[in-house]
């Protein structure tokens, strides 16, 4: 496969499962808090569409109030399949904004992540998944996950890497708040 860069007019976040009980056993989860809020803060700098996902939010909560207060009409798709594909009407919201790629990040690497990543790249996607704003319970897990997902074709980047990728140029007001934000 072709190298390939994000485009703005074609990409969309999806937020996966970044829920209230779960975020404790999270190996780094400060870390991640973070980098989730700067892509948020980025992809609203940039125009992006914002989807989340929550994994059966009566067992695990709501999305962690400081992350779900970034998100412009915070509307979840609420699931108990581990993939977001699975939530009832994930697929028709990313089709009529007609993303060809999707930046994924939250929770859990190895499980919704990865599962999401598959689906999306068998739908014929480019993935982009944000290695430093995913994570896991365990380290391990998160690697292993970050591999499976870099062997089934999705694009390994980090938090700024994405965010510039997206902006594609300096001198522009749009870049003094990308900054702003990886500061």
């Amino acid at each position: 496969m072709p190298p390939q860069k994000i485009r703005r007019a074609n990409a969309g976040l999806v937020l996966i499962d970044l829920q209230e009980r779960l975020l404790p056993a999270i190996c780094g989860s400060a870390r991640l808090v973070q980098n989730v809020s700067c892509l948020l803060n980025g992809a609203k700098v940039l125009g992006l569409p914002i989807f989340v996902t929550e994994q059966h939010p009566k067992g695990l909560g709501s999305t962690v109030q400081q992350v779900a207060q970034l998100i412009p009409d915070y509307a979840p798709f609420h699931k108990l399949a581990f993939s977001a594909c699975g939530a009832e009407g994930f697929g028709k919201a990313l089709k009529e904004k007609d993303l060809k790629q999707v930046v994924l990040c939250g929770i859990e690497a190895h499980v919704c992540v990865t599962q999401t990543c598959l689906d999306l790249l068998k739908e014929g996607l480019t993935v982009f998944v944000v290695a430093d704003a995913i994570s896991s319970r365990t380290e391990q897990n998160h690697q292993i996950g970050l591999e499976r997902m870099r062997d089934a074709g999705a694009v390994i980047v980090s938090t700024e890497m994405i965010l510039f990728e997206l902006l594609e140029t300096a001198g522009t007001e749009e870049f003094k708040q990308i900054l702003a934000l990886v500061k």
